[in-house]
């Protein structure tokens, strides 16, 4: 779950919170791993010196939304990052570490963080999925639609699929290993 922070959500996004709410709780049901991701911008990023951003930077901003509260304990760890890609030092370390060949991607920017997540993912080695109805861009659809686009072609148009499709398939390992 990249980066459902508050300071993301707005008349763009929003709508996109149910869907990766119900995306993360049958994670959880089926015993599957969570990771989340806060983004931080830091006095001085890139984001502020080259664009004028100046966006998340106080605790009510970074704060992840209240829905997802319930799943951070569980989690297998939240990624603090202050740059888009949630394979920092940290993260790559935890991808590694965990064994996993493939990671499923959901969250806001569907433009930034998750485009160049899975981009990451795929240059490492993973395979990357992406959740398309559980990933909006705060810059609107068009932003949203437009790396959905760059992401089929960049590692596979195979590798978007809703949140149905996701759940569908971690039901059904989940059920195999019983």
């Amino acid at each position: 779950m990249i980066d459902v922070q508050e300071g993301f959500v707005n008349q763009h996004s929003r709508d996109v919170l149910p869907a990766v709410f119900r995306l993360v709780k049958g994670w959880q049901e089926a015993g599957a791993p969570i990771v989340l991701s806060r983004f931080h911008n830091p006095l001085g990023s890139p984001y502020e010196t080259i664009t004028g951003w100046t966006r998340l930077r106080t605790p009510e901003e970074q704060a992840l939304v209240a829905g997802l509260i319930p799943y951070v304990d569980g989690a297998v760890a939240v990624l603090d990052k202050a740059q888009a890609s949630v394979f920092t030092p940290e993260g790559a370390r935890l991808f590694r570490e965990s064994g996993w060949s493939d990671l499923v991607l959901c969250g806001i920017d569907t433009d930034a963080c998750v485009y160049d997540s899975a981009v990451a993912a795929y240059q490492s080695g993973y395979r990357p999925w992406i959740v398309t109805d559980a990933c909006a861009s705060t810059g609107g659809a068009q932003y949203h639609n437009a790396a959905l686009l760059l992401a089929a072609r960049n590692i596979g148009a195979d590798q978007l699929f809703t949140s149905e499709v996701a759940l569908s398939r971690i039901s059904g390992a989940a059920g195999a290993r019983s």
